[in-house]
């Protein structure tokens, strides 16, 4: 099959197509420790959600917003 790209890619799709996506996910340092920060911080984030979203928390919630409500009214 013949090359037939073109000298300067004008058109979107001509530059997404030429875009050399392979050489910056090989040479930039960003898509490495994306990931491995993604890793690292996903339990972290998992645990303050958990924590946040539990029961006794809601409640706890909950109560300090029924009182702020009768403090505002009175």
């Amino acid at each position: 099959m013949a090359d037939r790209r073109m000298k300067f890619p004008y058109t979107f799709s001509a530059k997404i197509a030429q875009f050399p996506l392979k050489f910056y996910i090989q040479n930039q340092w960003v898509w490495r420790y994306y990931f491995i920060g993604l890793a690292v911080t996903f339990p972290i984030f998992w645990s303050i959600s958990n924590l946040a979203n539990s029961p006794a928390n809601k409640a706890k919630w909950a109560e300090m917003k029924r009182k702020e409500a009768l403090e505002h009214h009175h």
